[in-house]
């Protein structure tokens, strides 16, 4: 352990997680289970860990048969057909889902720990039984494709392959995981066969479970449904290496975009090798957080770039240490130059051993939240078992971090980030002067203690010592509503501003003194609301109080931070114009709201942005932060009396007041409309919006129904225009939902030309709703789904936190659980058609279709 005694002092907080049992057993047909009890919530999680990724794929190397095979195994086995999987899950209160990565695909459940031997069930007879029904095959084959389309529109994703195949020309983690189009295309049902029996098999799964249960009783179950298939011959499978990079590397490419997206990355040694722990904390100290040194010299100082990170990625025996900015085109040559000058003065002068202690608190407080929840802990347990080959690997992993100097991340930059191995990939904006490219349980009322001061102010504490953690979060009501109307936006750039600079620390200086102690101080805004989210260990409770305390009394709205995340917002914004559903979305909200407030998003437009100044945040965060209008709730681990008091001081000065809403009132759309939209994009998204209730209307939990009826794998619309016609890969509803007003939508990804069919398809469903045709079978699974949904959301102290802030805003009880329990169970199947015929009506629906 750690010579610091602070280092030592965090450190010790992990041993109790290291010395939980974990109950490891291998079946005698090589299947190995893991079990790790947990009974903070009542909860549970399932995985099954199949040792196959993208690289094994072998002769169909870049043909995606793992990702095809992921979302084969949901579409029916020898005992149930798809749709008996999604609604079997539903009905006892699950959520399924899986992913596939270069070295293993992962199926999961997440449910009430009652239920765990269904999961088990569910997941075996998906693993092992399933048969890859011909017609489904096909069917989802064309899913896929879509998929594939999919990523194409998406920048990141572009830049991300764009690296990945640059940087790896030998290795498998240059194709990637979803496959090429032209290889997947030709892909068979006879090779996707032949893969399934020869990778699934027990002796290359590992089923994890998680959460409040008897080791003995999983280990059972398991036995039972996983035991009675033989072990197979698992043939192994070549990855071949990549060869060391004697040179540069660059791919530039040119896109219809409005950022210059970049990343320039070095190879690493893998997971095991002694130098990953050194490296991870370079990363830290480069590019994570505000206090950051790429943060704070080339965005905060410099202003060249909207957002910077660092990252060393290694899961295998090779990785990239990678740094991905985004920027105005103008500016990308000068941010990666900027970034080359960085590395290379830490190269010269080193880091400083609060550098060190500060990524060392990080990580640690990493690691304890990546344990919060029951399916954390599981992915943990997978990880340490399948990819690491080691369950005590966190233990060995934080013993290297302990023996870790200021010398030693020096020899890692100079030995690693080096000219001759840097690869560099960017994706720019298509315009005559581009760049050239240059070389848990629900908890009762009672745990709530809550205090309404003399001025108005509400204070919530619940104490809950399970977790080292303890997390704070200020919320007002804001958003649209409160702006003036040629300052949209402004809510989100105050709640940002917020949390940076004060009276008494600059933006930096927060930066350091949270991010020192391994914490975290975010902003939040939405339609409705803004607040701040603060986050420390037990022993930085009253850093944490001083923190908000300055935030909220003493901020310092200075110009040139102002500038710089109001760069940032405008950027956020370009980023949405080039996400084909995000920028679809902007455009319907001001189709179906037009006047209202809620017609622009919480980041507003551009503009508005562009106008605001310091002495608007200035006039908002008076009229916004009174004491009528805010809420404070801490969560976790600390002392109840020393919090009051500290809450009470913060809280008791705000001025008296509630601030009243500026806009107009909604006025629904009183005919039918449909505009067709054209982008430069491969696939079709078709959005259908009507009006819908508000927060606190007395029909909205109908609409929390409702819109779960639409949703989700296992919901009739889904399973016709997905599974049945393969007309989408996606299509589900959403809500845009405010205080006064709220647009109930649909939307779906879809082939050019098909739009027409979606679009009849949602049509067809609503009516069938309306005409009262959902059983009570199918209620019933939408009801048990929303409750344990709204239970298994609640687990983190982040998430109770903020659900209570907000229910304490809306009117709602500070713990709604048995409330909305209540609420949802209420809902009839009358109530559903009584709805579709109050608000699904043909007159007063928008429709908007984006297509190439």
């Amino acid at each position: 352990m750690p010579a610091d005694p602070a280092a030592a002092a965090d450190f010790a907080l992990l041993q109790h997680f290291w010395n939980d049992p974990v109950y490891r057993r291998v079946l005698p047909n090589g299947l190995t289970v893991l079990v790790k009890p947990d009974h903070r919530s009542p909860v549970a999680s399932v995985q099954v860990w199949v040792k196959t990724g993208s690289l094994h794929e072998g002769r169909a190397l870049g043909a995606g048969l793992s990702h095809y095979l992921e979302h084969m195994l949901f579409k029916g086995t020898t005992r149930r057909t798809g749709r008996d999987i999604s609604t079997e899950v539903q009905a006892h209160g699950g959520y399924i889902n899986a992913y596939t990565t270069f070295d293993r695909t992962v199926y999961y459940i997440d449910l009430p720990a009652e239920h765990v031997g269904v999961a088990v069930d569910v997941l075996a007879d998906m693993v092992l039984h399933s048969t890859l029904d011909p017609t489904e095959t096909k069917r989802e084959k064309g899913v896929i494709v879509r998929e594939i389309a999919m990523g194409d529109d998406d920048p990141d994703q572009r830049l991300g392959q764009a690296m990945f195949s640059t940087a790896f020309r030998q290795h498998p983690y240059g194709h990637p995981i979803i496959g090429h189009r032209d290889v997947f295309s030709g892909v068979t049902r006879r090779e996707l066969l032949d893969y399934y029996r020869e990778r699934y098999v027990p002796n290359n799964l590992v089923v994890v479970v998680a959460g409040a249960l008897q080791p003995e009783t999983v280990m059972a179950g398991v036995e039972q449904h996983f035991g009675n298939a033989p072990r197979r011959a698992l043939p192994p499978v070549f990855v071949p290496q990549e060869p060391g990079q004697l040179a540069p590397r660059a791919c530039h490419e040119f896109a219809e975009v409005e950022l210059s997206r970049a990343g320039v990355a070095w190879p690493i040694p893998g997971l095991t090798h002694p130098d990953a722990p050194a490296l991870d904390v370079v990363a830290l100290i480069l590019g994570s957080g505000d206090s950051s040194i790429l943060w704070q010299s080339i965005r905060e100082k410099a202003g060249l770039v909207h957002s910077i990170d660092a990252s060393s990625w290694n899961p295998g025996s090779s990785g990239l240490f990678s740094i991905y900015l985004s920027c105005d085109a103008t500016k990308r040559a000068a941010a990666e130059s900027a970034v080359n000058a960085e590395i290379a003065r830490l190269q010269r002068v080193g880091f400083t051993a609060a550098q060190l202690r500060k990524a060392i608190r990080q990580l640690v407080v990493a690691e304890i939240n990546s344990r919060r929840t029951v399916s954390g802990q599981a992915s943990r347990l997978g990880v340490a078992e399948v990819v690491v080959g080691d369950l005590d690997f966190s233990r060995t992993y934080f013993q290297r971090l302990a023996a870790l100097r200021p010398a030693d991340l020096r020899r890692v930059l100079r030995d690693y980030l080096v000219p001759a191995t840097t690869i560099s990939v960017s994706l720019n904006p298509l315009v005559k002067d581009a760049v050239a490219a240059p070389a848990s349980p629900a908890i009762s009322a009672a745990d709530y203690l809550e205090h309404r001061l003399p001025n108005g102010a509400r204070l919530l504490l619940r104490r809950d010592s399970s977790l080292p953690n303890v997390h704070f979060r200020l919320c007002a009501l804001a958003g649209a509503r409160y702006e003036p109307a040629d300052r949209r936006g402004a809510t989100s750039l105050l709640a940002n501003l917020l949390t940076k600079d004060t009276q008494r620390r600059t933006a930096a200086g927060v930066a350091q003194a949270i991010e020192s102690v391994g914490g975290s101080f975010q902003p939040m805004s939405g339609n409705n609301t803004l607040g701040m989210a603060l986050e420390v260990l037990p022993s930085d409770v009253a850093l944490g109080f001083e923190l908000l305390g300055d935030a909220v009394h003493r901020p310092a709205f200075r110009r040139t931070t102002l500038q710089h995340e109001r760069d940032a917002q405008l950027a956020v914004l370009q980023d949405d114009n080039d996400n084909v559903v995000s920028h679809g979305l902007k455009l319907l909200r001001k189709r179906f709201f037009g006047a209202h407030p809620l017609a622009v998003g919480p980041h507003g437009e551009e503009a508005s942005v562009a106008q605001i100044t310091t002495r608007d945040l200035a006039a908002l965060h008076r009229r916004l932060l009174v004491a009528g209008n805010v809420v404070l709730v801490i969560v976790g681990d600390f002392d109840l009396a020393q919090a009051e008091k500290a809450g009470r001081k913060l809280l008791g000065s705000l001025p008296r007041g509630n601030p009243q809403p500026l806009g107009p009132t909604f006025a629904a759309p009183m005919k039918a409309t449909a505009t067709i939209e054209r982008q430069p994009r491969r696939q079709a998204v078709v959005f259908e919006a009507y009006p819908g209730p508000a927060m606190g209307a007395e029909d909205f939990f109908v609409s929390e129904v409702m819109d779960e009826l639409f949703s989700g794998m296992s919901s009739r619309l889904f399973e016709r225009v997905r599974d049945e016609l393969g007309l989408a890969y996606y299509v589900r509803s959403a809500r845009v939902i405010g205080l006064d007003a709220s647009m109930f939508y649909f939307y779906a990804g879809s082939e050019p030309g098909k739009e027409a069919a979606v679009l009849k398809e949602i049509t067809a469903e609503i009516r069938r709703v309306g005409r009262g045709g959902v059983s009570a079978e199918e209620l019933r699974r939408c009801q048990v789904r929303l409750k344990a949904a709204h239970r298994m959301g609640l687990q983190t102290n982040s998430s109770r936190a903020m659900q209570a802030a907000l229910n304490v805003l809306y009117g709602r009880p500070a713990d709604d659980t048995a409330d909305y329990d209540q609420r949802i169970d209420a809902v009839t199947g009358a109530d559903l058609a009584a709805f579709v015929k109050r608000y699904f009506r043909a007159a007063g629906r928008t429709r908007l279709t984006i297509r190439p």
